[in-house]
This record gives C-alpha cells, structure tokens and sequence, in this order.
C-alpha cells in the first residue's frame, strides 16, 4: 500500500508501520510469540497502539529521559533508561565529549541523572501504578516512536533494550532524518522507517495533525490495550 504524503496522524501511521512489520514477519503468528512492543511516550504511544494491535503484541512503554548540562538543560550528555522488571537496572549512555566529561568530574552528572530518575519513577506510577516494564530477556522487542531526528533518545532506548537481553531488536517508525536512520543502525537488529526522505526538516511536517500526544492519551490507550495500570 503506497504513503501519503503526510499521515493524517500518529494513529494513522502506526497502521501503516504496522502492516509493514507484519509483511516482513514480526507478527505474533509468525514469531511463535507476542512481540513486545515498547512505546517512547508520549509522542510515540499511538503509533505503537496501532503496531501492537495489528502484529497482536504486548503494548507497553520505555521511559527514557535526557541528561542535561547543568545550566544548559537543552544540551545533552547522555540519556538513562528504565530497568525491566528482571531486575535490570536503569541503563545510562554517557557522550563522549568535554561538556560531559567535565560533568561526570564535577558530579553535576550524577546529580542529574539522580533527578531524572525520579522523574520515571514518577511516570512510572502514573503510566503503569509503579511497576517496571515487562521482562525482555529472550524477547523480540520492537521500540516504537513516531519519528526519529537525530536518533539520540531512541538510541539510548535501544541500548538500554539490548542491555535487558533482548534477543531480537526492532526500532520501528514512520519517518526519519537520513542521519538519524543511520545512527540507529549499530544499536538494532534492524532499523524499520517507511520514510526517509533527503530533506527532513522536523517529524511533525509529514503528519497533518502533530498536536502534542496527553498523559491522559497514553494512560487510555494503554488502559485499551490491556496493560495500563494507572494510580
């Protein structure tokens, strides 16, 4: 089935992310198995609500938080992810430049992942009552968003997906920046984007309606699913 120029929302592309992820084998029939498809919310929860229900996989979320520069929050040094309910701990990427090296002498990085694990604590009681996301080891897990940039927060998440034990894993979404596509294509088994066209500006132009996704949103959709557990 051919695109549209645009999606007509996040809904709409995970219909068509999803058809094109059964069409390559990633559906519940033909793995054997449920998938676990982990959304990155909140932009990436419909998408991945579509993806869910038409390879009929497990929908659940990843929480992943940038690592700001102390003073310059907008400036990343890395990014931590939730553990699973394995027991594995939170993953964190570190860059590899002078901005973070200063911040991990100094301390200041420390402190900020410290905040920023409380920060998925707290979303982890609203999105799922507390609990941590599904056990990945030995799993097939495709992490969903609904567009990628620069490819930095679903990096970290893929990472943080390999270091669970996953034993398959998907980074699945409808449009990307050629750069950003490329950057993910060290940490995933494979990297599935409908679209990446040669001038990308931002991943709202290839939808009509990009309004910001809801914390009340993302706890419906996942209370439809079958796996929201909100307080």
């Amino acid at each position: 089935m051919p695109l549209p120029p645009c999606f007509a929302d996040r809904r709409e592309a995970g219909v068509y992310l999803g058809r094109h992820l059964a069409g390559l084998g990633y559906g519940a029939a033909a793995l054997g198995e449920a998938p676990l498809v982990l959304a990155l919310p909140r932009g990436g929860v419909p998408v991945a609500f579509e993806v869910a229900r038409l390879l009929e996989g497990r929908l659940d979320i990843l929480l992943v938080r940038k690592i700001g520069a102390p003073g310059y929050p907008e400036l990343a040094l890395g990014a931590v992810v939730e553990g699973d309910a394995a027991g594995g701990g939170p993953h964190t990427v570190t860059n590899d430049d002078p901005w973070t090296r200063r911040a991990l002498d100094s301390g200041a990085f420390d402190a900020e992942r410290g905040r920023q694990l409380d920060e998925i604590a707290r979303r982890q009681q609203r999105y799922r009552g507390g609990a941590p996301v599904p056990a990945m080891a030995g799993r097939t897990v495709i992490v969903v968003d609904d567009g990628v940039a620069t490819g930095a927060t679903m990096r970290a998440a893929l990472e943080g997906v390999r270091g669970a034990g996953a034993r398959t894993v998907v980074a699945a979404v409808p449009v990307a920046s050629v750069e950003g596509q490329a950057s993910l294509r060290t940490a995933a088994d494979q990297v599935i984007c409908l679209n990446v066209p040669a001038s990308f500006g931002a991943v709202g132009a290839f939808y009509l309606d990009f309004r910001q996704t809801t914390d009340e949103e993302v706890t419906a959709l996942l209370r439809e699913s079958g796996c929201g557990r909100p307080a």
